[in-house]
């Protein structure tokens, strides 16, 4: 059970690992449930044929082949478990909060709160972004490049991965806010700063969205450099408000210390 604290809400060191413990046993417990789930919810609703919606129709076959007698329930797996992953996400990070939030002070705690959500709305976006939008712009192209004498043969190993890898590349670059706001509220960057590298910045976004998308085509470069791009300006604007509030919180203290001194 998670230790009760004292009055002012502190606890020893051995009570801070044991609460760490029941937080990390209640977030596993909650995976467990949360990929259980995603398993009976795979099965009955066919996920896997609902991911695999974008390219059936450029099939001959309209269906994707497999090769080794375990593709298929390890594909049912990997996707079981990345629905149990996004199911257990709001629990997990509520097991986070209560854990951090004895240690933190008020408007702490605000941020906080608004780096976890906007963390995971972000990343359900860019996610979003990637199967929704990109992919099925992505596949017609790569499936229709070049000439006509080849068929394709397209396993379901194949595929997922390239899915699984979109979704995965777009949702992570979409946290780039979060990290901008973090280095902003540490004081490691600065508005001026950023809107000064502000062209190598770009010059960075496009080489990384060349890197990160797989199929080296130019559609999935532009589809994840422009948002980056504007999430960039997202987090300058964000800088801004941050480095703006801690200098009126220092001048707040400079009068406050001033005053005290006359």
């Amino acid at each position: 059970m998670p230790i009760p604290k004292s009055q002012n809400g502190e606890m020893p060191f051995l009570d801070h690992l044991e609460e760490l413990r029941w937080r990390i046993i209640y977030s596993l417990a909650a995976l467990i449930i949360c990929v259980g789930v995603g398993f009976w919810v795979t099965l009955h609703f066919d996920l896997v044929k609902i991911l695999a919606g974008p390219i059936l129709p450029l099939l001959p076959q309209k269906k994707l082949f497999f090769t080794h007698p375990s593709d298929k329930f390890s594909i049912t797996l990997n996707t079981s478990m990345t629905c149990g992953l996004v199911l257990a996400a709001p629990i997990v990070l509520y097991q986070i909060w209560l854990f951090l939030a004895p240690a933190l002070h008020r408007h702490e705690k605000r941020v906080a709160i608004g780096v976890l959500f906007s963390g995971t709305a972000l990343f359900v976006a860019g996610a979003a972004l990637a199967f929704l939008v990109v992919v099925p712009l992505a596949l017609p192209w790569l499936m229709g490049f070049g000439t006509e004498a080849m068929i394709p043969l397209i396993t379901a190993e194949e595929y997922f991965g390239f899915v699984f890898a979109m979704v995965l590349t777009f949702g992570l670059s979409f946290e780039l806010p979060i990290v901008v706001f973090a280095l902003a509220a540490l004081g490691l960057v600065t508005p001026a700063f950023l809107a000064k590298y502000r062209r190598h910045a770009i010059v960075l976004i496009v080489i990384a969205g060349a890197f990160l998308t797989p199929g080296d085509m130019v559609w999935t470069t532009v589809a994840l450099s422009v948002p980056l791009y504007g999430l960039y300006e997202l987090s300058v604007l964000g800088a801004f408000v941050i480095d703006r509030r801690r200098k009126r919180r220092r001048a707040a203290l400079a009068a406050e210390h001033s005053g005290a001194a006359a």
